[in-house]
């Protein structure tokens, strides 16, 4: 017998409230950052915000309400759905900072790379929970093919911030629902290598500024396929070696091989999708002064901000370095920046404690959550919950290279903050339903 229904249940007090604090913040440093040195407000985002934040609380709850396994029925219509709309957005969207990732009409505009997350952990939670059964290499391949769908048509924008977020989510879901560590690790090693193979010739010019044979390799194409040819022939070898005297040495190198030549390969992609301004912005954190002026401004002011802030801050308002508009982008990328800089340490301090709030509260409902497809869903939304946190804090602290993704919560936009409140109230919906008898 399925328990009463019982509304005040639904809402879970230690989510909403360090959320809507956030949120609440959040409009208060939108606000001043379109503060000029005057003292006068040149910008009405913080009204919009205030109303995205509104509609935000109001959709968490509605989703709250919805039971969360409904979902699960049309994950792969949600699924294609998006990627539909992530092309429809790469060939007619409107172009904003450089990547071609918002459709609209008008002023209103929505970025679906941000929506897409919540549909990718939907379908993956789906999939997994399904695919129980299968082989680890089959269940790992389909997996990553689903991976690669949004990734794949996000880069084409070039969005690299939102597609990034795709693949610790996806990571992390596949661990949990018992995909061997071993292909996680390829994963994710080739992901890293795949990335500083790409930064490698900039680094080289712009930063070590000398002429390593690395680069010479990866410059001329010619060079590059000859490497990847023989790296490709080592992977098949070993692969071989290791079907007919099943010894690990032959895996282990046919792993590593594997991952040097898909590095290789996706590089290429890479280099040809990605702007020269965003890999120096991927790389200039390692050493700013290269291009004061240029790429490395935007961490030398943010860092400027923040240490002026000191333990108790300028006082609110009364921030420099953003009044003065040395801060781009400030109410977005760098809010916390403005943040650090009016309330000091210790305003940063409690902004810490009020998402490892929202990030312990969801890690002790994944504890206590029995049903698999609604396990899955909140590991995912934790993680990507937590990822948007930690790479905008290490990015404007200077420590994590800018990748254009904003602070949940706290920085401007309606897409970002709707998506981090659709995935709150799914937490909450599966929390409730822990306790319903009637669950699958």
């Amino acid at each position: 017998m399925a328990t009463k229904f019982k509304p005040l249940q639904f809402f879970d007090l230690l989510l909403i409230i360090p959320v809507v604090l956030l949120v609440t913040i959040g409009c208060f440093f939108i606000y001043s950052s379109g503060v000029n040195s005057d003292g006068i407000s040149v910008s009405r985002e913080y009204i919009k915000q205030m109303s995205f934040g509104v509609a935000g609380v109001i959709i968490m709850l509605l989703v709250a309400l919805l039971d969360y396994r409904a979902f699960q029925r049309h994950a792969w219509k949600l699924f294609l759905g998006l990627a539909g709309l992530l092309v429809y957005t790469r060939l007619f969207g409107r172009k904003v900072n450089g990547a071609v990732s918002w459709i609209g009409i008008g002023g209103f505009g929505i970025q679906p790379s941000e929506f897409g997350k919540i549909i990718f952990i939907l379908y993956l939670a789906d999939f997994l929970e399904r695919s129980g059964k299968m082989g680890d290499y089959e269940r790992f391949i389909k997996a990553l093919c689903i991976l690669a769908v949004p990734c794949g048509l996000i880069l084409l924008q070039p969005d690299l911030g939102s597609a990034s977020v795709y693949i610790p989510v996806f990571l992390a879901m596949c661990y949990v629902a018992g995909v061997p560590v071993r292909f996680i690790m390829l994963c994710l090693c080739t992901g890293m290598l795949t990335i500083v193979v790409t930064m490698f010739p900039t680094w080289a010019t712009a930063i070590a500024q000398k002429n390593l044979a690395l680069t010479t390799i990866l410059v001329n194409m010619k060079l590059r396929l000859i490497v990847i040819a023989a790296m490709t022939l080592a992977t098949i070898l070993s692969f071989t070696g290791y079907r007919i005297f099943r010894n690990k040495y032959y895996f282990w190198a046919c792993y590593v091989f594997g991952i040097i030549t898909a590095s290789l390969v996706l590089s290429i992609g890479a280099g040809k999708v990605l702007k020269d301004y965003q890999i120096k912005r991927l790389i200039v954190f390692l050493d700013p002064q290269t291009d004061p002026l240029g790429s490395g401004w935007n961490i030398i002011q943010s860092k400027i901000a923040i240490g002026s802030g000191n333990l108790w801050g300028q006082g609110y308002l009364n921030g420099t370095q953003s009044h003065l508009r040395f801060l781009p982008q400030q109410s977005t990328d760098f809010i916390f920046s403005i943040l650090a800089e009016e309330w000091g340490f210790a305003g940063g301090l409690a902004v810490f404690i009020l998402y490892l709030a929202i990030l312990l509260r969801i890690l002790m409902i994944l504890r206590v959550t029995t049903n698999t497809y609604g396990y899955f869903i909140a590991t995912g939304v934790l993680f990507m919950l937590f990822f948007h946190f930690i790479v905008n804090v290490g990015m404007v602290m200077g420590i994590m290279p800018i990748t254009g993704i904003p602070l949940v919560f706290l920085s401007y936009g309606g897409s970002s903050l709707w998506t981090a409140m659709i995935c709150v109230g799914l937490v909450m919906s599966i929390n409730y339903r822990r306790l319903d008898f009637t669950q699958r």
